[in-house]
């Protein structure tokens, strides 16, 4: 009777150690919430096609990032615990070393004749701008701190390296809601440009023919990346992570004798980052740290810098094309592109061109300000980095 009393006692006690360490003893609603975040950004990817390279890592990382667990048990897996594999996965992002490989890739795969072509269309990049700038002083009346208020703003990029790398600097506990919200709007341009550029332009701005781009030599395309790193940098020097890699990219693509180089910048490395950078800001998201007013906060200013920055750029096409003559006028569909979502942007505004006239290509011209809106970015963060840092 003894022995079967000690047995008793000992599966009971085992049973209950066991039943402390899984997840259903420590599960919370918040936790049941962002699991259901993680599988309706995977749900969007798949079924969806919104911008599945980004969605599903992020998604799968929310789920992995939620599944409860004892923390007490010193375990070493959770995302914010020294020495957990996660923990390292995510120095990355929290030391900001990602972000400047991602734009190594992104140099590395664009092309910038549409800019060299015609240069002017670098100020619709600028004015897309306005959107951080306009949501940073939003957020300094709701009486966040500059730091905050910065970080936050950069999300009117839609650039979702540049808002980690920015937010890592400036403010590190609300990193992971910035990337998710940068993430999001990014994935969810072709939702939110559509309505804002018919709303801004009438029918007769949006059939404007340009004039195609000449030819750019070879030589240009060198001289480019160069010149581009000396002028930026020169004037915000605290950019030079994010620019001084975006034209080491392009560089490696241009000269022509590192083609190699080019290719796994643009192909192997950049997937290799994606998926960690996407997995690791997903697992940042703990139902603990995520599920605050803050979050709410950021995600609505998010959004508001969002649609100033692609309403900026349609109105300054309109306000362009009062001082162009006839033969050289701007569409402003290509406005919306100032924003630094490539090439997502850029194909929204071919798109919605060739809804009202199924003859007129936007891509090519639309490309110009999209490319210019990843460099303005940058420098956006450079400048906030510059002052706030």
């Amino acid at each position: 009777m003894i022995s079967l009393m000690s047995f008793s006692e000992f599966i009971s006690v085992n049973f209950h150690q066991f039943w402390v360490l899984t997840g259903f003893a420590n599960v919370t609603w918040q936790h049941g919430v962002m699991l259901l975040v993680g599988l309706f950004f995977i749900w969007l990817a798949i079924k969806k096609n919104f911008e599945p390279m980004l969605l599903v890592p992020i998604g799968f990382g929310i789920l992995l990032g939620n599944i409860p667990f004892n923390a007490t048990a010193g375990l070493e897996i959770g995302i914010y615990e020294e020495g957990s594999v996660l923990n390292i996965l995510y120095n990355g992002v929290s030391a900001g070393w990602y972000p400047p490989l991602i734009f190594l890739g992104i140099g590395a795969m664009t092309d910038f004749s549409a800019l060299i072509a015609n240069p002017k269309l670098m100020l619709i990049g600028a004015a897309a701008q306005f959107g951080i700038f306009g949501a940073y002083m939003v957020a300094l009346a709701l009486g966040f701190s500059p730091d905050q208020a910065g970080a936050m703003a950069i999300i009117g990029g839609a650039d979702g390296p540049t808002a980690i790398f920015l937010s890592s600097k400036l403010a590190p506990n609300l990193m992971g809601a910035i990337a998710v919200s940068a993430y999001s709007y990014m994935a969810l341009v072709p939702l939110i440009q559509p309505p804002i550029m018919r709303l801004l332009t009438t029918k007769k701005e949006r059939v404007i023919r340009m004039k195609p781009a000449r030819a750019v030599s070879q030589n240009e395309k060198i001289i480019f990346p160069i010149i581009g790193l000396l002028l930026t940098c020169f004037v915000v020097p605290s950019g030079i992570p994010l620019l001084g890699m975006l034209f080491f990219g392009n560089l490696l693509r241009e000269c022509g004798v590192t083609t190699r180089l080019a290719k796994t910048a643009s192909n192997a490395l950049t997937d290799i980052v994606t998926m960690l950078l996407g997995l690791t800001v997903g697992a940042s998201t703990q139902a603990t740290s995520f599920l605050t007013v803050d979050t709410i906060f950021i995600f609505a200013l998010g959004f508001m810098a969002f649609i100033i920055a692609s309403a900026s750029g349609v109105i300054f096409v309109k306000i362009f094309n009062l001082f162009l003559p006839q033969n050289k006028k701007l569409n402003p569909l290509i406005g919306n592109a100032g924003v630094s979502a490539v090439p997502m942007s850029a194909r929204i505004s071919n798109n919605l061109g060739l809804e009202y006239d199924p003859t007129n290509y936007l891509l090519m011209h639309a490309m110009g300000p999209n490319v210019s809106g990843v460099i303005g970015s940058a420098v956006a963060a450079g400048v906030l980095l510059g002052f706030l840092a």
